[in-house]
């Protein structure tokens, strides 16, 4: 069936975004998103038969690498039809290491589904997705897959939600006949689930949904019921408020609940013009006030960018959602804060792989734009001038901190690995990429080695790039922990001029993180002026090579104060060789250590694995710093570790939790290393030969 497209006049009033729905199907990987997604698709008559993730047939895993993977590596839209409504349908990963993606979907829809296993329950990202829809104010609800499974106690998982997500969660339908087919509980006033009574489930969702209307209330106590149809208006107040968080049961494999769920989504759940919708803000900083976008079409356009996806052949395309205004072909639109409008020559809503051109889209709507180079993630679109350095609220990304250092494996592929790397960024925000100064390496880091594997495949397969990794060089320091003085005499004679230069010079040790400080105190011109930026060349030369073990040297003044020079026979290069020497030879002298960068290290896992965690922890030199618990029985753990002893953290970690088990890190300062660390390391350095 081919999709319901905006179309000029009649879509330009808010009936037609009445009759718009978007949802995010969010959760666990395993927990049936993507066959979910095909059933909906092919109940609703937008696909001939569902697809199969064995046969790599679905709709929303079409890249090779998802067929192979039999999961979804990247968040797939879709639209379909129900009665005259157009649902925007987002099918989102579900392992750890992609959840940026999942996160982004959130930016774009009314309603946030959960999607739970029924045979192996509550899972740790599907916590996690509930916790983040809530936190952005998403309607939410929870739909229970796999009824069918053999050996499954709905009933128990039932209960459990309501445990882990609060009392508010309530069924819309029960399952009956042993999982094969679901019984209406909003609507319907009696029959029999497998649960027992429809009419007791009815009763608890319409005592629910009145609460948040004292006229309601009077006319509940008073007649004993109140007709559903007359409950929309409450009914939306309770799910924005998240008063109300809807359970539905489906199998996506039998096809059980699914028409009840499309039912659901378009007779239940709120459109654009209902929900909390997102905040924009105009402005940086403190200087930021608040922007409320409309959703009226006649409106100037306000869109978000939340994906961008950057093929070889296609190139770059931005997928973005209209909160307010038309966005037509041939529209001109901004990009932030940018002077020059591209022209929208073709306007697309997507598929799965295949892109449906459109004539316009209103708010509600999610389309995308192809071949506009300019435009990135997080960006929004607007044609009117006033509406630049509009923005929304960033979201909480966690930390990218699995890094691999990157070369190519054919020399002078730098530049184009570089090109590479920054498109595959552009794709994800829980990747970085960045070259490392001081251990002279470019380094990608992700979320976990399943992250950074599939990076490195796509790499490969997509671009044809081929590359050597390893593990990143850790980022030590060297400082010194008491004054000393320093002197060196260079004298060199080959036959023609010679070169002449001495310095005497002291180091003072400074605090944590104050860098290098270089003062002249030299009187009487025992070295001249013009010398004196050559002696700090040659300081800052040892500084940046190293004197103990081949690491930056910093937290330290030096103060050069006499010396000597030769009429002739001095010159640059003599006071750069003499002032870098005299550096060494003080440093040496002042107690020089090893510094180690010292992370913050949150840990979130099972509350089962906390002792294992904090074990192992201080196995690693590390130091527990506090504990707190999550709901879903999971535990936040904080310490601070040597980052040298995370090496492979996140396989140990998985050991621990059964895969389950996710960090973050951000640096705490530097400490020096133990005294075993650093003769290991001293050992390691090979000086440089002296001129």
């Amino acid at each position: 069936m081919p999709a319901t497209t905006p179309s000029s006049p009649a879509t330009r009033d808010t009936r037609a975004i009445e009759r718009i729905r978007t949802l995010a199907l969010v959760g666990q990987s395993a927990a049936g998103k993507t066959s979910l997604a095909e059933a909906l698709l092919h109940k609703a008559g937008a696909i001939g038969a569902p697809g199969s993730l064995e046969r790599g047939t679905t709709v929303s895993d079409y890249d090779p690498m998802e067929r192979r993977a039999q999961h979804s590596l990247n968040t797939a839209l879709m639209h379909l039809e129900h009665r005259g409504t157009r649902i925007h349908l987002l099918d989102t990963p579900g392992y750890p290491d992609f959840v940026g993606q999942s996160m982004t979907a959130l930016e774009v829809v009314e309603t946030a589904a959960v999607v739970i296993n029924a045979a192996t329950g509550i899972e740790m990202m599907s916590a996690r997705m509930m916790e983040w829809a809530r936190e952005r104010g998403l309607d939410r609800m929870v739909i229970v897959n796999k009824i069918d499974a053999q050996g499954v106690d709905l009933a128990a998982l039932l209960a459990q939600i309501r445990e882990t997500f609060g009392r508010e969660c309530l069924p819309l339908n029960l399952p009956a006949a042993g999982g094969a087919k679901v019984v209406d509980c909003f609507f319907n006033t009696e029959g029999q689930s497998d649960f027992g009574s429809v009419a007791e489930a009815h009763r608890a969702l319409v005592e629910q949904v009145v609460e948040v209307d004292p006229a309601f209330v009077d006319r509940y106590l008073n007649d004993g019921d109140v007709d559903p149809k007359e409950l929309h208006a409450p009914l939306e107040q309770a799910l924005r408020e998240g008063h109300l968080i809807p359970v539905c049961f489906v199998s996506a494999r039998t096809g059980a609940g699914v028409a009840e769920l499309l039912d659901v989504i378009e007779l239940l759940l709120p459109n654009p013009t209902e929900g909390n919708p997102p905040q924009f803000y105009k402005g940086e900083g403190e200087a930021a006030r608040e922007l409320h976008a409309d959703p009226d079409p006649a409106k100037h356009v306000i869109a978000h960018v939340f994906k961008v996806t950057v093929d070889p052949y296609v190139g770059r395309m931005g997928i973005f959602r209209i909160h307010q205004g038309t966005v037509t072909r041939d529209s001109q639109l901004y990009i932030g804060d940018g002077r020059k409008p591209f022209k929208v020559g073709h306007l697309f809503m997507l598929r799965g792989k295949e892109h449906v051109e459109v004539p316009c889209g209103v708010p509600g709507d999610i389309c995308a734009v192809a071949k506009v180079d300019d435009i990135h993630f997080d960006a929004v679109l607007h044609d009117a001038a006033e509406d630049d350095h509009l923005h929304l609220k960033p979201l909480p990304f966690p930390v990218p901190v699995h890094g691999l250092a990157i070369e190519p494996k054919r020399r002078g592929d730098e530049q184009r690995m570089w090109e590479i790397l920054t498109k595959l960024v552009d794709e994800d925000p829980c990747l970085k990429v960045e070259h490392v100064a001081v251990t002279n390496e470019t380094v990608v880091y992700g979320l976990g080695e399943l992250h950074l594997r599939t990076l490195l495949e796509r790499m490969t397969e997509v671009y044809k790039c081929e590359v050597n990794t390893r593990a990143p060089r850790i980022a030590y320091r060297e400082t010194i922990t008491a004054p000393a003085e320093g002197h060196h005499r260079h004298k060199k004679q080959s036959g023609g001029a010679g070169q002449f230069g001495e310095v005497f010079l002291k180091v003072e040790p400074l605090a944590r993180g104050a860098g290098f400080e270089f003062v002249d105190q030299v009187k009487g011109g025992t070295i001249p002026t013009q010398f004196i930026p050559a002696v700090e060349k040659g300081i800052r030369q040892a500084l940046d090579a190293g004197v103990v073990a081949g690491y930056p040297v910093g937290d330290l003044r030096v103060i050069v104060y006499d010396g000597k020079s030769h009429s002739v026979d001095s010159k640059d290069i003599a006071f750069a060789t003499a002032g870098r020497k005299a550096f060494v030879d003080a440093v040496m002298k002042a107690r020089p250590i090893v510094l180690e960068p010292i992370v913050k290290v949150e840990i979130t896992a099972p509350g089962g694995a906390m002792g294992d965690i904090t074990g192992d922890l201080s196995a690693k030199r590390g130091q527990v710093s506090g504990a707190r618990n999550l709901a879903g029985g999971s535990v936040v753990v904080n310490g601070q570790v040597p980052l040298s002893e995370l090496a492979g953290y996140q396989a140990r970690l998985n050991g621990m939790t059964g895969g389950q088990g996710r960090y973050t890190l951000a640096l705490s300062h530097y400490e020096a290393v133990p005294p075993a660390v650093q003769s290991q390391l001293a050992a390691q350095f090979k000086p440089r030969e002296d001129d």
